[in-house]
């Protein structure tokens, strides 16, 4: 009798944890896009930030919570966090070089978003990205043999269809060609859909990499982080050098570029919580969320989006593959049986 209030109370955590870390993705997805799109387009006196800047930022502030963790898992132990840094990265440095390549994908990933939020508006950009289910799905049956079912097949249709709707030009873009050129949108486009590949390569080869090893998902982060801030202070050194040396790192930063670093690098250990917690079935209703919410803050806040019909209908058809992909239809049981 004196169990079932513990298993009750478990049961109610457990419930709260999952509807929290849901809770916590859609307000990070939703901010992190809006944000990003409102400090690229702001109009500021002296230069803007330099986009390869933040995401060095961003994955030495991933490695500081990640380490953070670590030290938390290990009863706030300076000795057992060394211990485990020593165990599990630098004696381990076949498994640690492993990382090296998702974890470039992931930099040039993140540079990539930059770049489609800099030419697209929040909520085609939000639609748009829904693609990396399906190069995510072809990089699990290709690399992982995974089988997908009919409702899987079905709505990744739904979803090519939807993307499709969402990216047909309307009469107000071609009005709005004067401020916003085909070539930028074409660029922005290019972008999301390099960002897509990308992010369903890497996504199913980290995903490889964990089911083969029994690592903890905060140290995987450790090693992305590490390999992710050599591979974006190259990026800074290529493309953005002179502009560094001319007017510094930071030029640019205020609050918003802070915030938009800060919030990138939580949206790795958010998504790791996700998976943690919660299902496909939650993360769909997330993200739909997230779609629904940047498209009325684009076009009641940051005023640079009217929606069509025929983006409604592709946002739809997008949002029913979202759920559709992660439906997992249950047999159903004998009842006869004991």
């Amino acid at each position: 009798m004196e169990k079932l209030p513990v298993a009750s109370e478990e049961k109610t955590m457990s419930a709260n944890l999952k509807y929290l870390s849901l809770g916590i993705l859609v307000f990070q997805t939703t901010s992190l896009v809006l944000t990003m799109r409102y400090s690229r387009t702001l109009k500021e006196e002296g230069p803007r930030y330099l986009s390869s800047t933040a995401v060095v930022l961003a994955e030495l502030l991933k490695i500081i919570a990640c380490l953070f963790l670590v030290y938390k898992d290990g009863k706030c132990s300076l000795r057992a966090l060394n211990r485990v840094l020593h165990d599990e990265i630098l004696n381990k440095p076949m498994e640690t070089l492993k990382l090296a390549i998702p974890s470039g994908i992931y930099t040039l990933q993140n540079n990539l978003l930059y770049v489609a939020l800099s030419n697209l508006d929040a909520a085609t950009y939000q639609v748009t990205y829904q693609l990396k289910i399906l190069t995510t799905a072809l990089f699990s049956v290709s690399m992982l043999s995974k089988k997908l079912g009919v409702y899987q097949w079905l709505s990744l249709v739904i979803l090519m269809a939807g993307v499709a709707c969402v990216q047909w030009p309307s009469e107000s873009q071609e009005l709005d060609s004067k401020e916003l050129s085909a070539g930028s949108q074409f660029v922005g486009l290019m972008a999301v859909l390099t960002a897509c590949f990308s992010s369903g390569f890497a996504g199913v080869y980290f995903e490889k990499i964990l089911k083969e090893t029994k690592q903890s998902v905060w140290i995987r982060n450790i090693q992305l982080g590490f390999f992710g801030s050599i591979f974006g202070l190259m990026g800074v050194y290529v493309y953005d050098g002179e502009l560094v040396s001319k007017n510094g790192f930071f030029q640019g930063y205020n609050q918003l570029t802070w915030i938009v670093v800060v919030l990138q690098a939580l949206g790795g250990l958010v998504v790791a919580a996700v998976i943690k917690y919660a299902d496909n079935i939650l993360k769909g209703f997330a993200t739909s969320l997230s779609i629904i919410l940047s498209t009325l803050i684009s076009y009641f806040w940051l005023q640079d989006f009217l929606p069509t019909s025929v983006f409604f209908l592709g946002a739809i058809l997008v949002i029913t593959a979202t759920f559709l992909y992660g439906y997992d239809p249950k047999p159903a049981g004998n009842p006869t049986k004991a």
